[in-house]
């Protein structure tokens, strides 16, 4: 789909934005000199203990009773996690044997849903001693929610591995906590989708949209319709066996699947394998550029729901999640009306509108989807008050289509705030919330909204840049998801992002070292000069992308602008030193000023080099501009930071010069803009402040 391109000993308890201060467990604890915890997302309660847990060659793990399959298969992948943190669990696990004392004990009341559904008890209680540590939990998923927990505890010293006693006692605080991905525009691998999934247990996210089908490409297997992927797919397509591995991968997880085929429009795949369930289109190819393509369903043909019908029964079979998405954003009905056939439908059934006559399919859908145990669900376009209450609106059009819905008692998520391809923030997507503090919806209308979904498009994206594009971000949008209402402590959300990254390293993730080696390649070596110039850029958003580089399924995502990230950790290290060295005195002051001169005399070094790149490498053909407004921007900051240091005021003219390069420094170039222009910005101000 296209979007709009626009010290204390004993026990005590803490809100949740006061745990990033959880440094006082007990005298033993202050000791240790132990870090703030780095738990994310954070839980809805935590209680601090006296003394430490010590993970060494006694540790012995175990299930009370007789554990499941899924829960004894969680356990062994959260002892190779802990082993590869502490060395020795596993040795220890296996030498200690059955016959031991458990060191960690685990407790599971039941499995869970055979399929797992909305109401899903995901709550789980840890409790750890200087003793030992004690998980417990309703089902098998708040058992992996608690593994993941117990994992992020985890401290290391020169000695070995413990935890800090602590109780916690956690359950998310939406139902429906989601992340969706596109396969159609740029086709996913299998290894992808799992890795995806391995990380989504870290962030505690229990819903994994897969958008199989769009005007670029049909991505599933059907035996009844075999065209779809033997014409429409490009021979990128997930069999019928890969996609049940896939459902119960995640199951095994803890993680649902929910399989959307984009209808009534957006079927320009549909159109080209069965152009006779069309509005008449003649579909010759694929399209290559993205877009809304003329391509629709034809809601006045029976066969098309006879069609439908056979279709969804056979992904109904293989997607056993209650929810079917159907799609149903941005269909235009321009073939509708252009069709006299559905013109003259339209009019004898009193339609006046292409709106009205999707919600006609949707209506005639309904019956079809029951037949095979689905609900529907879909974009907000689908949002008509002829359907009725059990249907589940999907908000990207923003927070005010999914509060129309509460309010006409339509069950919601939302995920506008949160399309990763919009290039936002950490911060604006982790304060954005499904349900404000300050709604103007009742407590009633608030049960309505289930939670929210983190949004992958895959216009710019494919197996080897996906990671970088969606990890670590979706850990912020994540805890938005599960954590209370009060979290809102942004610098603490990214103290424990940028640790949090590494963990989603080591289950496979790439958003690390993948951008790193795509550098490497670019440049033809390593090369110190482009990492410092990377560090400091960031992607311009899909639509900028377009307009300067014309992309459509061919264009080559192996640029710069795919080697960098969103939001990197020096926008928010640069504005903290300038806020430091603007506002504080003394010692901070003048530690803040000589690490940004340092910055800064690095940049004027590093600009040549990245101009000479520019004009060898073909792939940084594109960077000439920024890298002379690099070395630029380095020289202004080492001048405000002289005037600030000698308190005079710089000479007239001076301000409006450097606000001018900051202007241009603001234009479109290369496909990446710096991440620290408003920082600067407020220290030449500062500078320019200073009394004559």
């Amino acid at each position: 789909m296209l979007r709009n391109i626009s010290p204390v000993p004993g026990r005590f308890s803490l809100s949740v934005g006061l745990l990033a201060s959880l440094l006082a467990f007990s005298t033993d604890f202050l000791h240790s000199q132990a870090p703030a915890l780095h738990v994310m997302p954070l839980p809805r309660s935590v209680e601090a203990g006296s003394g430490k847990l010590t993970l060494d060659d006694h540790f012995y793990a175990s299930i009370a009773g007789k554990g499941d399959e899924r829960l004894n298969a969680a356990l062994n992948r959260f002892l190779e996690r802990l082993d590869r943190q502490c060395g020795g669990i596993r040795r220890a696990q296996f030498t200690n044997g059955s016959g031991s004392a458990p060191v960690f004990s685990v407790k599971v009341a039941g499995p869970g849903g055979a399929v797992q559904g909305l109401n899903e008890d995901e709550s789980y209680k840890l409790t750890v001693t200087s003793t030992g540590g004690e998980l417990s939990a309703a089902t098998d998923v708040g058992a992996m929610h608690g593994f993941e927990t117990f994992l992020q505890l985890v401290e290391t010293s020169g000695t070995g591995c413990w935890l800090p006693a602590v109780t916690i006692d956690d359950a998310p605080r939406f139902q429906w906590r989601g992340y969706m991905l596109d396969v159609s525009r740029h086709f996913e691998p299998i290894p992808v989708i799992e890795r995806t999934l391995d990380a989504m247990v870290i962030a505690k996210l229990n819903v994994f949209h897969w958008h199989l089908s769009d005007d670029q490409g049909f991505r599933a297997e059907s035996k009844l319709y075999p065209k779809f992927t033997q014409v429409a797919s490009d021979g990128m397509y997930y069999t019928q066996d890969e996609m049940r591995h896939i459902v119960a991968y995640a199951r095994e997880r803890g993680i649902r699947v929910v399989p959307e085929f984009d209808i009534p429009g957006h079927t320009s795949s549909w159109l080209l394998a069965y152009p006779e369930i069309g509005a008449g289109e003649d579909i010759k190819a694929m399209p290559q550029t993205f877009g809304i393509p003329q391509a629709e369903l034809d809601p006045s043909n029976e066969k098309v729901f006879k069609f439908l019908d056979g279709f969804i029964g056979e992904m109904g079979a293989i997607f056993p999640d209650a929810y079917f998405h159907i799609g149903g954003d941005e269909t235009k009905g321009k073939g509708w009306l252009e069709n006299p056939r559905i013109k003259a439908f339209m009019d004898k059934q009193g339609f006046k509108t292409p709106e009205e006559l999707q919600a006609y399919f949707n209506r005639r859908l309904l019956p079809i989807l029951s037949k095979h145990g689905k609900k529907m669900m879909g974009w907000d376009e689908i949002l008509q008050p002829s359907l009725p209450k059990d249907i589940m609106i999907q908000s990207w059009r923003g927070e005010k289509s999914l509060s129309d819905g509460a309010t006409q008692g339509y069950t919601g998520i939302l995920s506008a705030p949160y399309y990763l391809d919009a290039q936002k923030t950490n911060e604006v997507m982790f304060l954005a919330d499904p349900i404000p503090a300050d709604t103007a919806l009742t407590p009633e209308q608030q049960k309505l909204i289930l939670g929210g979904e983190v949004c992958m498009w895959s216009e710019h994206i494919h197996e080897e840049t996906i990671d970088s594009r969606v990890w670590p971000r979706t850990l912020a949008i994540a805890e938005r998801f599960w954590s209370p209402q009060s979290d809102r402590d942004v610098a603490d959300m990214y103290r424990r992002l940028r640790i949090a990254s590494y963990e989603l390293e080591d289950v496979g993730l790439t958003h690390i070292s993948g951008p790193a080696k795509l550098r490497r390649n670019i440049a033809g070596r390593e090369n110190k000069e482009l990492e410092l110039y990377s560090a400091v850029l960031e992607p311009t958003s899909l639509g900028e992308r377009y307009k300067q580089q014309h992309t459509d399924r061919l264009t080559s995502l192996n640029r710069l602008v795919d080697a960098v990230v969103a939001d990197p950790a020096s926008r928010e290290e640069i504005a903290t030193e300038v806020d430091s060295a603007v506002s504080a005195s003394g010692a901070s002051s003048k530690l803040a000023i000589e690490k940004l001169k340092m910055r800064f005399t690095s940049w004027q070094a590093a600009a040549p080099e990245i101009a000479s790149l520019a004009a060898t490498r073909v792939r940084l053909n594109d960077q000439a501009t920024r890298a002379a407004q690099f070395g630029a921007l380095g020289t202004a900051g080492l001048e405000a930071l002289e005037y600030l240091e000698i308190h005079a005021a710089p000479p007239a003219g001076w301000k409006d010069a450097k606000m001018a390069l900051l202007e241009d420094a603001k234009k479109p170039a290369g496909m990446v803009k710096f991440d620290f222009l408003p920082a600067l910005q407020k220290l030449v101000e500062a500078a320019a402040a200073q009394a004559q």
